[in-house]
Order: C-alpha cells, then sequence, then structure tokens
C-alpha cells in the first residue's frame, strides 16, 4: 500500500505552526467562514491562490479549473458563484489568469490533448472572438500572454453575465468582479484594469479592457 508519509507529516509541522501562532484559530475555523473574497483560478500547481495574496485559510473562497475558465452550463462553478455571492455575501470576486498557462497554450496551438481539448474549446473561442488583436502581435510568447490576459477579460465578462450576478446588482448588493493575471515568472500579480461593480458600467469597461493599446502592461 502506497502512503503519502511525508505530506502528513508537513501537515503536522503546518497545524503546529499555525496553532502557536493563534491557539484558537482551528476553533474559530471551525465555527464558520467569512471570506471576503471568490477566486476563479486556473488549476495550475504554479498558482496557490492564499499564499499569492497571503491569506490564510477561511478568507479566500476558491474555484479552479484549467485555464480558468466560466461556463453557463458549467454548475459546478455556477453554484461556487451562487454560493459565495448568495450565502457567503463575498464582496469581490476575482478571476485569476496566469501568463504562461498551459491550457491556454494549448489552445492557441491547437494541440491535441484528448478530453482537455473540448474544454479548451472555450479558450480557443476566445482566440477567434479576438483574432484580429492576436494578428497584430507578432512574438509567440507575446501573443500568448496576450491571450491569457483576453481569456480573463472575458471570463469577468462572463461571471457578470450570470443570473446570480445580475440579481444581486438589482437588489443592489455590494459585490465588484475583477480581472487579474498573475506572472510565474516573476510572482507579482498584474490588475488587468478591468473590475465591474454594476451592470451599468460593464459595457464601457469591457471595451476598454479589450483596448487594443492594452499590450500586457503591469497595472498598479
Amino acid at each position: 500500500m502506497k502512503t503519502l508519509q511525508q505530506l502528513i507529516y508537513s501537515n503536522r509541522r503546518w497545524a503546529e505552526w499555525i496553532s502557536a501562532r493563534d491557539p484558537n484559530f482551528f476553533q474559530k475555523l471551525a465555527d464558520q467562514q467569512n471570506p471576503q473574497y471568490l477566486w476563479i483560478g486556473c488549476s495550475d500547481s504554479r498558482v496557490p491562490a492564499n499564499e499569492i495574496v497571503g491569506l490564510m485559510p477561511g478568507e479566500l473562497f476558491v474555484h479552479r479549473n484549467v485555464a480558468n475558465v466560466v461556463v453557463h452550463t458549467d454548475l459546478n462553478c455556477l453554484s461556487v458563484i451562487q454560493y459565495a455571492v448568495d450565502v457567503l455575501k463575498v464582496t469581490d470576486i476575482i478571476i485569476v489568469g496566469h501568463y504562461r498557462c498551459g491550457g491556454v497554450k494549448s489552445a492557441l496551438m491547437r494541440e491535441k490533448q484528448g478530453l482537455i481539448d473540448n474544454w479548451l474549446r472555450h479558450v480557443q473561442d476566445v482566440m477567434v472572438k479576438h483574432e484580429r488583436i492576436l494578428a497584430k502581435i507578432e512574438g509567440f510568447t507575446e501573443k500568448w500572454d496576450r491571450l491569457c490576459e483576453l481569456n480573463v477579460v472575458e471570463q469577468v465578462l462572463n461571471v457578470c453575465q450570470t443570473t446570480v450576478l445580475q440579481e444581486a446588482w438589482e437588489r443592489r448588493q455590494d459585490v465588484t468582479v475583477h480581472g487579474w493575471v498573475y506572472g510565474i515568472e516573476d510572482g507579482l500579480v498584474h490588475d488587468l484594469g478591468f473590475s465591474v461593480t454594476n451592470q451599468e458600467e460593464l459595457t464601457a469597461a469591457y471595451r476598454n479592457a479589450i483596448s487594443e493599446e492594452r499590450q500586457k502592461v503591469v497595472w498598479e
């Protein structure tokens, strides 16, 4: 029988370290979770959500899938969003892609990987939608990075168009959707400047986000 004893040992050390800092931490965590943020990110093992933004367990509600895609028929993702907005009352939803994303690269190169090709078809749809923008970018890495950004932009739009967000905004609930990209090569998060607080500002914010002038700019 194969065991993962090293991981269990590391867990014990981690739990002891947390308890030494705050003896009541796990009891408080067991009583309730009260996160302010919903993180929708990529499954990539190099992009650990809590660690990137320096948050502890209980402070970030997380959903991850390959290439951080939000699809209107994906009941898993939609259920996470609905629970986060309607039950946990998060105030911020952050769609976080990352540069050098393998899923985005496979979509860009139209590689054949198997079953995952069906999922990455959504990223290819983003590529086709923004073909004119991408065609003007000569370098492969630059094109790849820009598609990573555009994919995030489209997923922000998809989240904003869900019935969950539409209904939340109709009742004037405080919830904002943001688009970020994480740089694996430097460990830094880049704000794409696409944040939406209500339905009225969605169209203008989206048009600004896909502006051709935005070519992998670090937004402070």
